[in-house]
């Protein structure tokens, strides 16, 4: 009963219609200009206010909240002012969240992104990093930097015949069902006019990334959503039937994710719409499982064979793998599966554990997996160490939303990164912490078609396209500063870390680099994670010897 109230008049617009009910009382009580016609006044006012709010199309917040909305805008505006007297959400935990949202929004907005008096930030602090400029910059003529993902797997027998050329700067995975049909439609019309790519999430290819034609990242992940026979194991038939789609560009198996590395997931029955069902081969209305281990394969030797399994069934297509760095030895067992198979991924996503936009348990949230720059760094000097680096591209996702954050990863030995959360901030997203609840106020993470529609596609797609050249444009003029050419020549020499109050030090100082074919015939001289746990490391199981 409480739903199909709700349905007819959504407890959101409370507010709304107190001012109307207000209203038609002062009509009927109004006598001369004293206080009931002051109040017909004020109230009409406002009602004037919520019939604009919800016809406006740039803020979803709005048309979700009328007239009671203008309350969160007003302590933005007041916030400079009253910054000592709120208790901000830049907490400790996460300082850089009120800024870096701000920062989307300018950009996503094409709102100016400078700000006078200097930085912000306390360069005193320990931790606190910047990038060396030049005397002598260089002058670029575009900022549409690309990375060509798949050339080196032309190398090996069955490798890759269809490479793409990438930004370098994409969508991270993000399914239809944790995002609404109208968000995945923004961010896929916002990569296709922006020309970068969207990753599906493990939720698989839903009718509504197919509306626009952006560019697709196909996310397989351990439940083989849109590639499963009915009793949940992979299907090749139904595989290459989206695979070969040419809106798809890359294929990536989904080992494991940041936000809960190890961890399943299952989708309540009752939230497996028709459209949630069509799109990952499931039955309506029954619990949606995503099993904490691939069935397809259970040794790093077959998880080569399927990496080439997949290349095959795809036409070609790049095919690699996403991962949060765990046990080390695991992932050197993949490595020199590599090396006894001859079978190589054109790519490899190293997922930061600090990342992650979906809901996960706590204790995963914070205390499980490997952060971004030591898992990014761990898999380039691996390589490196192996004469595979060049075979190989390395994208990154974790936290990922500036320009600096860029060029930083990018220094760590990635080829290009990933963002959610930037995106989702681009789209318009608060961070309400309610995208488990179905409740998002900004139609984001919602699958209510009520609260969605407050998100308009055509006007959030602008803002995507928007956040994304404006970033890249960001990106550029580092690299100019730098006296570089490409984001792709930053390493770890550009980048400087105070280490304390009265010490700075380069970063190329201060983490581990790897020289080529060093785990080949030096491995004594290398870091301890080498030493103790690469010889042990087997390609025939995911353990140790």
């Amino acid at each position: 009963m409480l739903d199909r109230l709700n349905a007819l008049y959504p407890v959101r617009y409370t507010t709304f219609g107190l001012c109307v009910l207000i209203f038609l009382l002062a009509l009927f009580t109004v006598v001369g200009f004293g206080v009931g016609f002051l109040t017909l006044l004020l109230s009409g006012g406002l009602i004037a206010l919520g019939v604009h709010d919800l016809r406006q199309t740039q803020s979803a917040t709005l048309r979700n909240y009328p007239v009671i909305g203008h309350a969160r805008f007003l302590l933005e505006f007041i916030r400079p002012e009253m910054r000592q007297y709120f208790i901000e959400s830049d907490t400790e935990a996460a300082p850089f969240s009120r800024s870096q949202r701000s920062l989307v929004y300018a950009r996503a907005k094409g709102e100016p992104d400078k700000r006078p008096f200097g930085t912000q930030l306390d360069v005193t602090a320990e931790g606190y990093e910047w990038i060396n400029h030049s005397i002598a910059p260089t002058q670029l003529p575009t900022h549409d930097f690309r990375i060509t993902i798949g050339a080196g797997g032309n190398a090996q027998p069955g490798g890759c015949t269809q490479p793409y050329e990438a930004s370098v700067f994409n969508i991270s995975a993000m399914s239809f069902g944790a995002l609404s049909a109208n968000a995945i439609q923004a961010l896929n019309d916002g990569a296709r006019r922006g020309g970068f790519a969207h990753d599906t999430g493990e939720g698989s290819i839903s009718a509504h990334h197919r509306v626009h034609g952006g560019d697709l990242i196909w996310e397989v992940g351990s439940g083989y959503f849109g590639c499963r026979n009915d009793d949940g194991r992979f299907s090749e038939a139904r595989f290459a039937a989206n695979a070969t789609d040419p809106q798809v560009k890359m294929i990536e198996i989904k080992l494991s994710q940041g936000a809960k590395p190890g961890h399943g997931g299952v989708l309540p029955g009752p939230k497996v719409t028709p459209e949630i069902a069509a799109a990952r081969g499931v039955p309506v209305g029954e619990d949606c499982v995503s099993p904490s281990a691939h069935s397809a394969f259970s040794t790093p030797v077959e998880l080569m064979h399927f990496i080439a399994r997949l290349r095959a069934l795809s036409g070609g297509k790049p095919t690699g793998f996403k991962l949060c760095i765990g046990h080390p030895w695991e992932w050197f067992g993949i490595v020199k599966a590599m090396q006894e198979t001859g079978i190589t991924p054109d790519f490899i996503v190293v997922d930061g554990a600090e990342g992650g936009t979906g809901a996960a348990p706590l204790e995963f949230t914070d205390h499980v997996g490997v952060p971004l720059q030591e898992g990014v760094l761990l898999v380039h000097n691996t390589l490196v160490g192996v004469n595979l680096r060049d075979r190989i591209k390395i994208g990154c996702a974790g936290k990922i939303v500036s320009a600096f954050d860029i060029v930083h990863t990018m220094a760590m030995g990635a080829d290009w990164c990933n963002s959610a959360r930037g995106f989702m901030f681009a789209l318009g997203c608060i961070q309400s912490q309610t995208c488990h609840t179905g409740r998002c106020p900004t139609g984001v993470a919602t699958q209510d078609p009520q609260r969605q529609q407050a998100l308009v596609v055509p006007d959030k797609a602008t803002r995507v396209a928007n956040f994304h050249e404006q970033t890249l444009k960001a990106l550029k003029e580092l690299v100019q500063a730098a006296g570089l050419t490409h984001p792709n020549e930053v390493t770890a020499h550009h980048i400087v870390r105070r280490v304390s109050e009265n010490e700075v030090r380069l970063l190329a100082h201060l983490v581990p680099h790897v020289q080529p074919g060093a785990l080949l015939h030096d491995l004594h001289n290398q870091a301890n994670v080498f030493q103790l746990y690469w010889p042990r490391a087997r390609a025939d199981r995911f353990g140790m010897t």
